[in-house]
Order: C-alpha cells, then sequence, then structure tokens
C-alpha cells in the first residue's frame, strides 16, 4: 500500500482522496505501481488547479459574461464532485466559492451598470427627441435639416431600451423628421410658385423697359424706369438661371435710355454752366445795393437786375440754391427797409403801440403793488406766484417797448 498527505492506494489498487468530509474513492490502479497510480492522480488534480487558475483570471479581466463564467464553474465543481483526482479538494472548493461570489459581485455591478446605461440613453434620446420636436417647427431649412440628420447618427449610436420605450420615443423621433421634411416641402414648392409668379411678373417688367429705352421724354421716362426698378424689388426673385437673363435685359433697356438722356443733358449742362456765370454776375451787382440807403432807387434797380435774371435760364440744379439764395437775401433786404419806412410813417400803429405798452406797464405796476403786499402781510405763497405772473407781462412789456422804439420813441 502507498500514500501521501492526500490520498493512497490500498492493497486491492483502489486510490483514496482524503477530504474535510473523510476518504473518497478516487478509482482504481491496476496497471503499475502505487506510486504510478497516485502521481498520475495528481496531475489530473493539477489539471483542475490550471483550469481554475484561469478561469480565474478570465473572470478577472475579460468581459466574460455571468452565465458562462458560472457554467464553467459549475463543470469544474462538477469535476471535483466525482473525486477522480488526488490532492486538497477543499481548498479548491473554497476557490470556487471565492469565484462565485466574485461572478455573482461582477453580475450585480453589470446589472447596475445596464440600468445606469439604459437611464443615460432613455435620457439621452428623450433629449434628442424634444430636440427634435423643437427643430420640426423651424423655419432655418439647411441649418436644422443638417442637425436633424446629425440627431439619427447620434440616435443610432445610443444603446436600445426596453422595446416599448424605445418605439415610443422612436415613433415621436421619427415624427419630427417626417413633420419638418413636409414642411420644408411645402416651404420649397410654395417658394418656386413665388419665383415663378416672379418670372412671369418680370418678363412683362422688361418688356415695357426695352420699349421705354428709345424714348426721349425725358423726365417722365426716368420716372417711370424707377417706378419698374420698384415693381422689380417688390416683385421677389425668380429662379436664378431666368433671374440672370431678365436683369440683363431689364438692366440693358435702362441702361440704352439713360446713356442717350445723358448726351443730352451733357449738352444741356454746358449751356446751363454759362447762365450760371451770368447770373453770378447779376447777384454781384444786386449784393452792391446792400445796405439800402435810398429805397426807391434800391427797388428799381433790383427789379431790373431780376427782369435780366429772368430771362437768363436754368442753372445746375446743385449750384441754384447758392446764386439763388443771394438774390434772395438782397431781396429780403429791400423788403425789410420797406416794412421799416411803413412802420415809422404809420400813425395809427404807433398809437396802438404806444397804448399797448400803456397798459403793459399799468399791469406790471399794479403787479408789483400785490406782491409787495402779500409779502407784508406774510402770504409769501401768493407773493410768489404773482412774481411769477410778473415776469410773463415784464417780458411783454420789454417786447412792446422795443417795438416803440422803432416807430421812433
Amino acid at each position: 500500500m502507498s500514500s501521501d498527505p492526500w490520498g493512497r492506494v490500498d492493497e486491492t489498487g483502489t486510490v483514496y482522496v482524503r477530504t474535510a468530509e473523510g476518504e473518497q474513492v478516487v478509482g482504481s490502479w491496476q496497471a503499475g505501481t502505487p506510486e504510478e497510480a497516485l502521481a498520475y492522480f495528481e496531475r489530473k488534480y493539477e489539471g483542475l488547479v490550471v483550469e481554475i487558475g484561469l478561469l480565474e483570471r478570465r473572470v478577472r479581466t475579460t468581459d466574460l459574461s455571468a452565465k458562462d463564467a458560472q457554467t464553467a464553474i459549475d463543470h469544474l465543481r462538477t469535476q471535483l464532485d466525482e473525486h477522480h483526482v488526488v490532492g486538497d479538494l477543499d481548498a479548491l472548493r473554497v476557490r470556487l466559492d471565492k469565484l462565485v461570489a466574485t461572478v455573482d459581485s461582477r453580475r450585480e455591478e453589470r446589472k447596475i451598470q445596464k440600468a445606469r446605461q439604459a437611464d443615460e440613453a432613455r435620457t439621452a434620446k428623450d433629449a434628442l427627441v424634444v430636440e427634435a420636436e423643437e427643430l420640426a417647427q423651424s423655419d432655418q431649412w439647411r441649418s436644422a435639416g443638417e442637425r436633424l440628420r446629425a440627431l439619427v447618427d447620434i440616435w443610432k449610436g445610443l444603446p436600445r431600451l426596453d422595446r416599448k420605450s424605445d418605439d415610443e420615443l422612436w415613433h415621436r423621433f421619427s415624427h419630427a423628421r417626417s413633420a419638418f421634411s413636409k414642411r420644408r416641402k411645402a416651404h420649397f414648392a410654395s417658394l418656386d410658385a413665388q419665383r415663378e409668379d416672379a418670372r412671369k411678373a418680370k418678363e412683362k417688367l422688361v418688356s415695357e423697359a426695352e420699349s421705354l429705352s428709345k424714348s426721349t421724354d425725358w423726365g417722365p421716362t426716368a420716372a417711370r424706369y424707377r417706378e419698374l426698378m420698384e415693381s422689380w424689388k417688390a416683385a421677389g426673385r425668380a429662379q436664378r438661371e431666368s433671374e440672370d437673363d431678365l436683369w440683363n435685359r431689364f438692366r440693358g433697356a435702362q441702361d440704352v435710355f439713360f446713356a442717350a438722356r445723358s448726351e443730352v443733358f451733357a449738352e444741356r449742362d454746358a449751356e446751363q454752366t454759362e447762365n450760371l456765370k451770368l447770373k453770378e454776375e447779376l447777384a454781384d451787382e444786386a449784393e452792391k445795393l446792400v445796405p439800402i440807403t435810398d429805397l426807391k432807387a434800391a427797388r428799381a434797380g433790383f427789379r431790373s437786375l431780376n427782369e435780366r435774371w429772368e430771362a437768363i435760364g436754368h442753372v445746375p440744379r446743385d449750384a441754384r440754391p447758392k446764386v439763388e439764395g443771394r438774390m434772395h437775401a438782397v431781396e429780403r433786404a429791400i423788403q425789410e427797409a420797406e416794412e421799416g419806412e411803413w412802420r415809422r410813417t404809420n400813425p395809427e400803429a404807433r398809437a396802438r403801440a404806444a397804448g399797448l405798452t400803456g397798459q403793459l406797464q399799468a399791469a406790471v405796476d399794479k403787479l408789483r403793488g400785490q406782491i409787495d403786499a402779500a409779502r407784508a402781510s406774510g402770504n409769501n405763497a401768493r407773493a410768489d406766484k404773482l412774481s411769477r405772473e410778473l415776469e410773463g407781462r415784464q417780458a411783454l412789456l420789454d417786447q412792446a417797448l422795443k417795438g416803440l422804439e422803432e416807430f421812433g420813441g
């Protein structure tokens, strides 16, 4: 008989393994010595040790599923229970028990992680749905369309939820995309219709513009071209290929007209430039009448100059305000001289002015007396009110006195 710490072989060739529960039969050995029998079954034990070590490493370092890990553990435990090896079986059972605990812990962690991922996926998909529904109402067709396509790619990269939740969210998401596509399609269909209407309207504008290009009725035709341009802007844009062609024709017709007008106006401008020189000379003569010393002579001299002025004709538009302003200034000086003469020689106006001045002076004196009386009686509020009224009356009196001075005292 032969034995070691974990097993023995009896005289019949039966091999035993020692466990905490006592000896267990491993098998029978008849082909060699007892030592060879123990060595054989110990090698089988070492094989189990290696398998358990490999399984422990897989559980620790890979993403082996809990189900597959448990299947492997059950297989090893069955081999231990069958006692076909010689070695410390109890130690291996302890290792398997620890491995089961590790797998259970990993299973729970993965369950928690999966639940967290599911919550994160739901939150992410909820956010995608909300954004898609907001984009469905947008009129920024290009940017919103690009963003919706990007949202689809993001959606595809997220984990699936339970079928019911995932289907409900996808339905909302898909509906938002469809609603946007429907609105965009309707918008561009409407835009195409508007552009066709614009093309027809601009065809008519071009026809009229071309018919006016040879006109020599410069003012009304130029005004009509301005109206046509406003109508062109209001018509909106046609399709690009039509728009460019129509615009070239429209602009070309205007260019023909305005080029002809410019040629005629250039000749007119030369004549008006000469007229300006003549009118500036008349303005120089008129300004010599000021200041007015002899009203009758000044009036007669200005009348003569004005008749010559009217006979000269037009001057360039941009120079007209300045040269005419010089003549108007002389004319106003003569008018003011005439008004001053009339006031000095009108006794009725002087009498009215003197009477008004006397009334205002009396009113001012009366207010001053009332203010003094109010102050003396301690009624400062009334005194202040009367003082404000006195300021207004005094201002009127000052104006009246100045007007009276113009009559000579």
